[in-house]
C-alpha cells in the first residue's frame, strides 16, 4: 500500500469509492491474509503466495495429521483380518450350515465370499424383472470376479428377457466372458461361491437373511440342482421362440401348466410373468390349436404330441 496509514475515508476519496465499499474490501483482503497490521501503524499489503502459505499451512498440517491417523487405523484394521477369517472358519467348522439374519449382515457375508472366491460363482435368479439397483450392484461384482479369472454363470427365468436392464446386464457380462442363460421355472434364489451356497431364509423376503451351506452332501445336491436347470436352459441371447408350429420355450411351459389345470394367475406366479402376458400366450396357443376352450386345447395339444 502506498499510504498504509490513511484512514478509510481518505482512501475512498482517492479511489472514487464509497467508504463502505473500501471498508468491505479491506475486510475481505484481511480475511485472505493479503493485508496485515503494520508495526508502524496502518496495514501492509502481503503477496498472494505468502498469504496462501500462511492461510493454508494450518489446514495442510491438519490434513497431513488426519492422513497419518487414517493410515494407522487402516493398518490396525488390516492386522485384524487374520483373526476375523480364523473366527469365521472356526464358526463354520462347528456347523456346516450357518444362519445369518438381517440384510446388512448377509451383504457383508456375500462381500466376504466374493473377495475370497477363487474358482466359480453360480447364481439362480428367479422372478421376472430385477431392480435396476440390484443389477447395477451385481454387474460391478461380477465384472470384478471375471477380471480375476473366476467363472460366473447366472440363470434367470424367461420372463426376465423382456426387462431392458436385465438384457443390458446379460450383454455386459457376456462381453466380459460371463455366461447367462434363462429357463422357464426356477425353484429359489441361490448363490454358490466355490464350496459355499447361500440360500434365503425366506424365499419371499430375501432381506430376512440367509443360510450359508458348506455341508459337502448338501452342497453336492445344490450344485447338481443348478446343473439340472443350467443344462436345460437357453442362452440369454438365443431366441426362445423357434420357428415351427410346435411351441417351445416359455410357450411350451405355459401349455404344460395350462394342460395341468393351472389358471393364468398360478401360471404367471410359477413362471415369474405377469398374468396379462400369460393370458396373451394362452390366447395365442388356443388360436393355433383352433380350440374354443382350455380343455379342448389340452386335448388337441396331446393329440399333436405337444405334451410328450
Amino acid at each position: 500500500m502506498i499510504h498504509p496509514t490513511d484512514p478509510v475515508e481518505r482512501i475512498a476519496v482517492r479511489a472514487g469509492l464509497s467508504a463502505e465499499r473500501v471498508a468491505t474490501a479491506e475486510s475481505q483482503l484481511a480475511e485472505l491474509g493479503l493485508l496485515r497490521p503494520s508495526p508502524s501503524g496502518g496495514r501492509v499489503a502481503i503477496s498472494p503466495e505468502s498469504a496462501a502459505d500462511a492461510l493454508l499451512a494450518p489446514m495442510e498440517q491438519d490434513i497431513l495429521e488426519r492422513r497419518i491417523a487414517m493410515a494407522a487405523t487402516r493398518a490396525r484394521l488390516h492386522a485384524l483380518s487374520g483373526d476375523y477369517l480364523e473366527a469365521r472358519s472356526l464358526r463354520s467348522a462347528k456347523s456346516s450350515i450357518e444362519i445369518v439374519e438381517g440384510i446388512d449382515n448377509i451383504r457383508a457375508v456375500i462381500d466376504d465370499l466374493g473377495r475370497t472366491c477363487a474358482k466359480s460363482l453360480d447364481a439362480l435368479v428367479p422372478g421376472g424383472a430385477q431392480s435396476d439397483a440390484s443389477l447395477r450392484a451385481a454387474v460391478a461384482v461380477d465384472l470384478e470376479l471375471l477380471s480375476r479369472g473366476i467363472r460366473v454363470r447366472s440363470l434367470f427365468q424367461h420372463a426376465a428377457r423382456t426387462h431392458r436392464a436385465t438384457a443390458v446386464y446379460a450383454a455386459t457380462l457376456a462381453e466380459a466372458g460371463g455366461q447367462i442363460r434363462s429357463t422357464s421355472v426356477l425353484p429359489t434364489r441361490m448363490l454358490i461361491y466355490d464350496e459355499c451356497a447361500v440360500l434365503p431364509l425366506d424365499p419371499l423376503d430375501t432381506a430376512a437373511g440367509g443360510a450359508l451351506v458348506r455341508d459337502p452332501a448338501v452342497l453336492k445336491f445344490l450344485k447338481q440342482l443348478f446343473e439340472h436347470y443350467w443344462d436345460r436352459a437357453l442362452d440369454f441371447a438365443e431366441d426362445e421362440q423357434k420357428a415351427g408350429p410346435e411351441p417351445t420355450g416359455v410357450e411350451r411351459e405355459v401349455l404344460l401348466l395350462m394342460a395341468a389345470g393351472k389358471k393364468d394367475e398360478a401360471i404367471a406366479h410359477q413362471l415369474g410373468m405377469s398374468p396379462r402376458s400369460v393370458s396373451r400366450i394362452v390366447a395365442r396357443l388356443m388360436e393355433r390349436l383352433e380350440a374354443d376352450s382350455r380343455f379342448q386345447a389340452g386335448v388337441r395339444a396331446a393329440q399333436s404330441g405337444w405334451l410328450s
